[in-house]
Order: structure tokens, then C-alpha cells, then sequence
């Protein structure tokens, strides 16, 4: 079974990909969900409905004059044609909603890298979160589900099932299967649900790149 200490100590440092010059914004309200920013920003309606429940081929900006603007970024690598077929457990609205109610983490730099340089992003500059899991996972660990998948990413040569078993509690998590199928990367993503409003106490590096 997978613990807490085997993941601080294989992944002592976890990666969050943000807009540039959000970090002063996150430091205010905490690192927020797509579903936690549009509460936030008290979006409802069919303009919520299409942003966090369906496929969003471009980023969209958010306003509300007491908070300022926010960008929630696309979900352009999802092909819906893939997804549909390898879905299960849930609809498409339901998986949008289960990844617009997440905060994630990379547990690698290499992961970090792929998105950096994804043809979406390379030209554009991000702030870089570095947080130290040790605290994170002292506060969150009963509440952080992992992912073995890039789940935001759905290709059109995909086959794997993704869906109502995609994110598991980190003791449900199948470890050794996953060792298995890929000893170098058994876990993809550590995610957060809703928010991690204290982020701040945990970052332990921010960088522009």
C-alpha cells in the first residue's frame, strides 16, 4: 500500500504550473480550482456551464471589479471523440467537472517540462509554484487524490479508461500495479480538491519561465 512517507520521500518536491504574474493574486487567495475561481468570481449560469462543463478549445478571462481579471487556461488537448470512447463511470459534463474541481501538481520536473514546451504554451511565460510536499501532504494528505495519467490530456491514439477510477485516495491508490506498468512514473499527478487556500505556506521557490 501506498503512504504519505513513500510519497515525500520519492517526490520531496511537487510543481504547479500558473499565468504569469498570478503568484501575487495566489499569495492573497490561495492556489483556487477552476470551480473555486468561478465561485470566486461568482460566475453562474450558461457562461459557468460552458467553462467548467464543457471542452474549452481557448483560455477565457474572467473579470469582477473587486477581484480583478483571471485567466482559466483551455483544455485544448482533450480530443472528445477519444474521450467518449474511453470514458467510464461517468458523462463528459461529470469528467469536466471532476478536473475543473482540482488543484494539480506535477510530481516531476519532466512532466513540468512536456507542458512548458507543449505548442500551446512554449511562447508564453508561466509562474512556476515549487512546493514542498512534506508540508503539503501534513496538511492535505487525507484529502490528495493521484492521478496515473496526465488526466487534462486525451490524445488521439489514447486506449487507457479514464474516468470514476481515474483519481484515488492516496492509501487506495494501486501502487504496485503501477509499479508494474511503469516503475519510472507510477504516479502522474497529486491533486488537491476544490483549493489550497494556505498554498503560500508551502511554496518554497516561485520562478518566470
Amino acid at each position: 500500500m501506498l503512504t504519505v512517507e513513500t510519497v515525500i520521500q520519492r517526490w520531496p518536491k511537487l510543481y504547479h504550473m500558473a499565468e504569469a504574474g498570478s503568484w501575487s493574486s495566489v499569495q492573497r487567495h490561495g492556489l483556487l480550482s477552476t470551480s473555486a475561481l468561478l465561485d470566486f468570481f461568482e460566475v453562474a449560469g450558461d457562461h459557468r456551464f460552458a467553462i467548467e462543463s464543457m471542452r474549452r478549445p481557448k483560455s477565457v478571462i474572467i473579470t469582477r471589479p473587486v477581484h480583478g481579471t483571471a485567466v482559466i487556461r483551455d483544455n485544448k488537448p482533450v480530443n472528445e471523440m477519444v474521450l467518449k470512447r474511453t470514458l467510464v463511470g461517468m458523462t463528459l459534463e461529470e469528467w469536466y467537472r471532476t478536473l475543473n474541481g482540482r488543484v494539480f501538481f506535477w510530481l516531476s520536473e519532466r512532466r513540468l517540462g512536456k507542458l512548458l514546451s507543449a505548442a500551446a504554451y512554449r511562447t508564453r511565460q508561466h509562474d512556476i509554484l515549487t512546493v514542498d510536499t512534506a508540508t503539503l501532504l501534513e496538511r492535505y494528505g487525507d484529502q490528495v487524490e493521484l492521478s496515473p495519467m496526465n488526466s487534462g490530456a486525451v490524445h488521439a491514439g489514447a486506449n487507457y479508461p479514464r474516468g470514476s477510477g481515474t483519481f484515488c485516495a492516496i492509501g487506495d491508490y494501486p501502487w504496485r500495479d503501477r509499479l508494474k506498468v511503469n516503475p519510472s512514473e507510477p504516479v502522474v499527478e497529486l491533486t488537491v480538491p476544490y483549493a489550497v487556500p494556505d498554498i503560500a505556506k508551502y511554496v518554497i521557490d516561485v520562478t518566470t519561465r
